[in-house]
């Protein structure tokens, strides 16, 4: 196979894989984390406190007291292709990740499509993690008030916009600063959350013990079986939710060029925030069943009236009114959190992109003191906020049926990268056994799996009940944007291919399988 030299943009050095493969170095600041803070902004991404206030309730709603058995099957998928990350990460450490391997595996068309899936998932997420944060901020100042009017500002259009536009405002330029800005803040936040839920675990355990409410249920390890699940249908709605439970581990990855340790570092920081997240999940599900049931009445975790912000019910009741306020200051610093560092995958995905002319080489640039993708991250930020605002102004059903069609992208993404995984190192799964397994078996299982949940959400969206009701002649609004936004995707390609045709002929970044790699 002839290779091809890359091209570096100014101010920066190649930085070859091992295999002479063009990787190029990006310019970003190395060595600015290590293990620890790799594996808390894995955990910070995922933000999950925010996805568990969110969560329980729909998950109780659709498999009752087997909400910790679903847990743990969306864990599974996600724990295999979290192998084929860190195999990949191995031989190709690029903060690229999905759209650099995923090239190398299968080309730049299919690579170029999975990029763009990570990117508009990850510019929805931002947009309804600033939404949250906005709701919970004026939802605590109206706790620490006591007054419902300073409550009700989160109500007001214009109050809600323009708080929202600030919090992304701010999550863009701590992002901007670098790594170590972004490290320091985390620390805080991310200790905070565990903390609150610790103690809200804790005081819920012992509410169950106590016999305080009249829903409180005995604890069964029938809970952790999924064949309980009333049906298949049911499974695999509260599997979806699951799955999207754990999404963002794969941050600690985008920052691999920026980690100590690059090759194993992230990989092992992703395990860790993966293993703290399922411990994380199984034990506030554990507590919140046996305090108050999954039933609807009540304070039922599946109440209708409390299900899609269960904290905000149950704060109060389990905590008492101080150490309830507490929870509200978790949920806040969880989607603060997780909206600052979401910027990370978006804006080095974009990086490594335009690094390799897959997007326009203006945003390679990185900033000179920050070591950041400076332009990428901006502009995530400006189309973040833009986002929102219009959606916000134009269709409140609109920007739900966004959110339900994120899944749709995770899965898309994720899937794609565990299969390049297994097709990249085709030619050395026969190696050793261990090779076959986390290189081979355990990502083609992930892949298999989530294509399946794919498949299966597809199928669920084309009916307009799903998401927020609304249809397009006839089809389910969620299926129509879940599909249109990834068609957008391949017309952006077909324009990117008129403009970079070497990119697209695999001249920058080579298509190959590694005759090679070496073992620990």
């Amino acid at each position: 196979m002839t290779q091809v030299a890359a091209r570096p943009q100014a101010g920066e050095t190649t930085a070859p894989d091992g295999g002479g493969n063009g990787v190029r170095g990006k310019g970003l600041g190395g060595n600015s984390v290590g293990l620890l803070g790799s594996a808390v902004i894995g955990v910070s991404t995922v933000a999950p406190v925010y996805c568990l206030t969110s969560t329980l309730g729909s998950t109780a709603g659709e498999v009752g007291l087997q909400m910790p058995a679903v847990f743990l099957a969306g864990f599974l998928p996600m724990l295999l292709v979290a192998f084929a990350y860190r195999e990949l990460n191995k031989a190709v450490p690029d903060c690229g990740t999905s759209f650099t391997w995923t090239v190398k595996a299968f080309g730049p068309r299919l690579g170029w499509m999975c990029g763009w899936g990570l990117v508009i998932a990850t510019i929805i997420v931002l947009s309804n993690l600033a939404g949250v944060a906005t709701s919970f901020f004026w939802l605590l100042a109206g706790q620490v008030t006591g007054s419902d009017s300073v409550a009700a500002l989160d109500h007001n259009k214009a109050v809600h916009i323009l708080t929202c536009l600030t919090f992304i405002a701010a999550a863009t330029a701590i992002s901007y600063r670098g790594m170590t800005a972004t490290k320091g803040v985390q620390y805080a936040l991310v200790g905070l959350q565990l903390v609150v839920l610790a103690v809200f675990v804790a005081m819920a355990a012992q509410k169950a013990h106590s016999g305080d409410f009249a829903t409180s249920v005995h604890f069964s390890w029938q809970w952790l079986n999924p064949f309980a699940v009333k049906s298949f249908a049911s499974f695999t709605a509260g599997l979806s939710l699951s799955i999207f439970m754990y999404w963002g581990w794969d941050t600690c990855l985008t920052t691999n060029e920026e980690t100590i340790g690059s090759e194993k570092t992230p990989g092992r920081a992703a395990l860790i925030a993966m293993v703290v997240l399922v411990g994380s999940y199984l034990a506030t599900a554990v507590a919140a069943q046996m305090a108050v049931g999954s039933g609807a009445k009540g304070l039922g975790l599946a109440n209708p009236e409390t299900s899609d912000n269960v904290f905000a019910a149950l704060a109060g009741p389990v905590m008492g009114n101080v150490l309830g306020i507490a929870l509200f200051v978790a949920v806040l610093a969880s989607a603060a959190a997780s909206l600052q560092t979401t910027f990370i995958p978006v804006a080095r995905t974009v990086l490594a992109m335009s690094t390799y002319e897959a997007l326009p080489v203006s945003y390679a640039r990185v900033h000179p003191r920050f070591k950041t993708p400076g332009r990428a991250t901006v502009t995530a930020g400006v189309a973040t906020g833009v986002f929102y605002a219009v959606m916000s102004l134009v269709s409140e059903h609109v920007l739900v049926d966004t959110i339900y069609a994120l899944g749709l992208m995770i899965c898309f993404y994720y899937a794609l990268t565990a299969f390049a995984c297994a097709w990249y190192f085709r030619g050395d799964l026969l190696r050793s056994p261990r090779n076959f397994v986390f290189k081979g078996l355990f990502p083609v299982l992930g892949g298999a799996l989530l294509t399946a949940v794919f498949c299966k959400t597809l199928i669920d969206m084309w009916n307009p009940a799903y998401g927020s009701g609304s249809a397009v002649f006839g089809v389910g609004s969620v299926f129509v944007i879940g599909v249109g936004i990834l068609l957008l995707g391949v017309v952006i390609m077909l324009m990117m291919q008129r403009r970079s045709p070497a990119f697209f002929r695999g001249e920058i970044l080579t298509k190959e399988t590694p005759a090679l790699v070496v073992e620990d």
